[in-house]
C-alpha cells in the first residue's frame, strides 16, 4: 500500500500495522497472537498518540498557547513525541525525566529543541511526577501542564484510534486483548473502545511483579502513585509479569520473529503467550510499545541482579 502524501508529520500518526506471531508462540498452534506494531508511529512507540491528543485537545480549547511551554514528566516516549509534535507544530517543550533514563532518549528529545530538567534517578516516574508539579507550581504562568497521568484525552487518544483499528484489523475474531500499566491510558482506552463491541472480549491489564524491577515504562500499581487516569475496575484481570520473562521474551522476539522491541513489549507479549496457553483457542492482540534500540544504553538492567 503506498501512503498518501502528508502535510505535517503529525498526520502519519495511527494506522500501525499488526503482525501475526508463530514461532514464540508455536505451542498454542489455536491461538493466533497478534502485536500490534506501535513503534511504527512517527516518535517510535505507542506514546505518540496520546502526546498529540493531549496537545490538540489542549490548542483546540485555548489551554495550549505560543506564548507557553508545554512541560510533562516522561521516563521518555511521551517525551520524544512531544518534542516531535511541539517541533512540528511550533510550541515549545520541556521535560522532567529521571536523569538514569537512557542516553539515547536524552539525545533524541533535545534534537528537535527540548529542555530537559531531571529528577532523581532513585525516584523513577514517580520521582519525575513530583519535580514538574514543583516547577509548575512555582511558575504557573509559564508553563502548560498536560499531566498525562490525569489528563483524559490521554485514553481518549487510544478509545478513538488504538481501540478503533484492532477492531478494523481483527474484531471479527478478537476474544482476548493484554497490554501493559504505565500512564494507563493504552489499556483504559483500548477496553472501554472493545467493550463496545457485539460479543465479549476479555481485556487483561499486565504489570510488574513487584515494586522494584526493569520494565521501563510500566508501573506496579500497589506502590506506585496511581495515575488519576486509571480505573483497577476497567481489566477483567491484572497479570503479573517478572522483570525477566519481559527481557527474555524480547529478545526471543528479535531472533525468532525479527522484531526488535522493548522490554515492555516483551512484558506484553510474554502475557499474551500465557493467556493463549490457558485458553487453548481464540485470538490474543497485544501491544508493541517502541522499539529496541531505544534501550541500547552502557548503564543497562542486568539480569544477574537480584531486586
Amino acid at each position: 500500500m503506498i501512503r498518501p502524501r502528508l502535510t505535517s508529520i503529525v498526520e502519519a500518526v495511527g494506522s500501525t500495522p499488526m503482525v501475526r506471531l508463530r514461532n514464540v508462540a508455536k505451542h498454542c498452534p489455536k491461538v493466533k497472537i497478534y502485536l500490534k506494531l506501535e513503534y511504527m508511529n512517527p516518535g517510535g512507540s505507542v506514546k505518540d498518540r496520546a502526546a498529540l491528543q493531549m496537545m490538540n485537545d489542549a490548542i483546540a480549547d485555548g489551554r495550549l498557547t505560543k506564548d507557553k511551554i508545554l512541560i510533562d514528566s516522561t521516563s521518555g516516549n511521551t517525551g520524544v513525541a512531544y518534542s516531535i509534535f511541539g517541533a512540528a507544530l511550533g510550541y515549545r517543550v520541556a521535560l522532567v525525566i529521571p536523569e538514569n533514563v537512557s542516553q539515547a532518549r536524552k539525545n533524541v528529545t533535545r534534537a528537535f529543541g527540548t529542555e530537559l530538567i531531571f529528577s532523581d534517578p532513585m525516584e523513577g516516574s514517580d520521582g519525575a511526577i513530583r519535580k514538574v508539579r514543583e516547577v509548575v507550581e512555582a511558575h504557573p504562568d509559564k508553563y502548560f501542564y498536560p499531566d498525562q497521568y490525569a489528563n483524559p484525552s490521554n485514553p481518549k487518544a487510544h478509545y478513538l484510534g488504538t481501540g478503533r483499528e484492532i477492531l478494523q484489523q481483527v474484531g471479527h475474531e478478537l476474544t482476548h486483548f493484554v497490554t501493559g500499566l504505565g500512564t494507563s491510558g493504552t489499556m483504559m482506552g483500548v477496553t472501554r473502545r472493545l467493550r463496545e463491541h457485539t460479543r465479549k472480549i476479555t481485556c487483561i491489564a499486565v504489570e510488574p511483579a513487584g515494586a522494584l524491577h526493569g520494565l521501563e515504562g510500566m508501573k506496579h500499581m500497589a506502590s506506585s502513585l496511581v495515575p488519576p487516569i486509571y480505573d483497577a475496575n476497567v481489566p477483567d484481570e491484572i497479570m503479573a509479569v517478572e522483570t525477566e520473562d519481559g527481557w527474555d521474551m524480547s529478545e526471543r522476539l528479535s531472533l525468532e520473529e525479527g522484531l526488535h522491541v522493548g522490554h515492555s513489549s516483551g512484558a506484553n507479549v510474554a502475557a499474551a503467550i500465557r493467556v493463549a496457553e490457558r485458553i487453548g483457542e481464540g485470538c490474543v492482540v497485544t501491544i508493541a510499545c517502541d522499539r529496541g534500540d531505544r534501550y541500547f544504553t552502557p548503564m543497562r538492567w542486568e539480569k544477574h541482579y537480584e531486586w
